[in-house]
């Protein structure tokens, strides 16, 4: 799994959007960690990958941050 680092990466850095009043970035940080998700599943062979700091189960994003819930 040497790609996970980088879930977490943006994991720290939606944390820190949304602790610091930065709902945009926050926002799109969800989007790229879903992106990033989607292309590594495949290296990983399904296995999920826990995304920490925003409220969700291990392997997937609440789509959650600074702006509210989303439907």
């Amino acid at each position: 799994m040497g790609q996970k680092w980088i879930i977490d990466v943006l994991s720290d850095l939606q944390a820190f959007a949304q602790k610091n009043d930065l709902p945009l970035l926050a926002d799109q940080l969800v989007l790229t960690a879903r992106v990033a998700q989607a292309e590594i599943a495949p290296l990983t062979k399904g296995t999920p990958l826990a995304v920490v700091g925003d409220g969700a189960e291990a392997g997937q994003l609440s789509g959650e941050t600074g702006t509210g819930p989303r439907a």
